[in-house]
């Protein structure tokens, strides 16, 4: 019996089948078992896209937080009279940004292939075939993501403004001001480093904007405060007179809800959902904003003499600009010396700018242009890419947006000053510009009789 199944297995014609029917089994296991592992692999694809578009719309939502801050902040320092027209401005500020980003910026700020210096990409915003999928943007986002993360920086750049030129400036004036700027000025030369445009070839370094959002913003304040002058009896006989805010318990919520914020801001700049850069930007824009109020803390004591609650304010806003640059590059040593030393340059950048009655009601210029300025230039002095090299590099990119923001910003203030008048008459910068703008008042108690 075994001699005839031997002999029937050596046939030459079985011995064919035989093989025949192991080699497609062999080839149809081979293909289950490529199937599977394609399968597998596009399924993790999928899945740390759809993590990545996540934190990306969370840190977006994030970014607008930061705009009820900025309102509470400036509400919350500046006078009573005024509380209704600053919360109105805040709010048309997000609006108008975000409006005209969509209608043009950001086809200025990412036009694709450009000359390094202007571009466009066209009118309003167009999903590209590949927009809502994982060859977008490296699987990070979807098209729609990325503009309104984007958005949300622009508006920022004009809110800074808001602060600085805030109990004196016509809302028609600001209103204008926040059209062209956020529109042109911050789009054109955001697409200088974030679009791939001539400061990114030059090898500068912003990460998140201590330059392409803070200092832009606050050379435009530095330009709306000295074309507009003080408020009315700031300086007076060679003596600073402050005026009492409306609620520090307001202004208080505000800095909590930008330190809140600020996890998207910078968190979000990884542009992507990876832990262990994510992580790591979290760690150090929480660290600075903490030693930021230390160092505020001793720049109030020792330029006022007194434990100055709003220099501790302002000091955490400081140390959160100052880090925003080199987030991703710095150590969590790096971080607080960063912080430090920011919670204390606003301080002395606050007393240096009332020296030049260069009246600023909330300390927006101290806060974004002075410590957006230190957070460029410690890229090139503390952690990863710190070296001479890259100090000189950083503090060209700071000439070169400094002097299109500023002389951007004062252009258009001045326009508008001589075509339309920018600052309210006396009589209602005196009496306040809720009653005469808007016909109510931001705080109003009523008794029974």
């Amino acid at each position: 019996m075994e001699q005839v199944f031997t002999e029937l297995i050596s046939h030459p014609y079985v011995s064919g089948m035989v093989s025949g029917i192991m080699e497609t089994g062999t080839t149809m296991v081979g293909s289950a078992v490529m199937e599977a592992s394609d399968m597998a692999e596009t399924a993790e694809l999928a899945s740390v896209f759809t993590a990545n578009n996540i934190w990306m719309m969370l840190a977006t939502a994030l970014v607008f937080i930061m705009h009820l801050g900025f309102a509470s902040v400036e509400a919350g320092f500046t006078q009573s009279k005024n509380t209704v027209n600053i919360l109105y401005k805040n709010t048309l500020t997000i609006a108008i940004g975000l409006l005209t980003y969509a209608l043009i910026g950001f086809s200025l700020m990412y036009p694709g292939e450009f000359n390094g210096w202007l571009g466009w990409s066209g009118i309003g915003l167009s999903l590209p075939a590949n927009g809502l999928t994982a060859d977008y943007a490296g699987g990070a986002y979807t098209y729609w993501t990325d503009f309104l993360f984007q958005g949300m920086f622009a508006a920022t750049a004009a809110t800074i403004v808001s602060g600085a030129v805030a109990e004196r400036i016509k809302i028609s004036g600001y209103l204008l001001f926040t059209l062209f700027y956020v529109g042109l000025i911050y789009p054109i030369a955001g697409s200088w480093k974030w679009g791939g445009g001539a400061l990114d070839s030059m090898g500068f370094y912003d990460f998140a904007g201590s330059t392409l959002v803070h200092s832009v913003g606050g050379w435009a304040a530095l330009a709306g405060i000295w074309i507009l002058g003080p408020r009315l009896g700031k300086y007076d006989n060679g003596k600073v007179k402050d005026f009492a805010g409306s609620s520090v318990p307001l202004a208080t919520i505000g800095v909590f809800l930008l330190w809140l914020g600020w996890f998207g801001f910078n968190g979000g700049s990884v542009l992507s959902a990876d832990p262990g850069a994510t992580s790591l930007v979290l760690v150090t824009t929480s660290l600075a904003a903490a030693s930021g109020a230390l160092g505020g803390m001793i720049g109030g004591k020792i330029i006022f003499k007194r434990l100055d609650f709003g220099m501790v304010l302002n000091g955490i806003l400081a140390g959160l600009v100052g880090i925003t640059a080199g987030a991703d590059q710095m150590g969590p040593g790096a971080a607080v010396i960063i912080g430090i030393i920011s919670g204390m340059l606003v301080v002395f950048s606050a007393v240096t700018l009332d020296r030049f009655k260069l009246d600023d009601p909330v300390g927006a210029v101290s806060v974004h242009l002075t410590c957006g300025i230190f957070g460029t230039l410690a890229v090139g002095i503390f952690g990863k890419m710190a070296s001479l090299a890259q100090v000189w590099i950083q503090f060209k990119g700071v000439l070169i947006y400094g002097l299109i923001s500023f002389l951007s910003a004062f252009i258009i203030f001045k326009i508008i000053d001589l075509a339309f008048g920018l600052r309210v008459s006396p009589e209602h910068e005196k009496s306040g510009m809720d009653s005469h703008e808007h016909g109510i008042r931001g705080y109003t108690i009523v008794y029974d009789e």
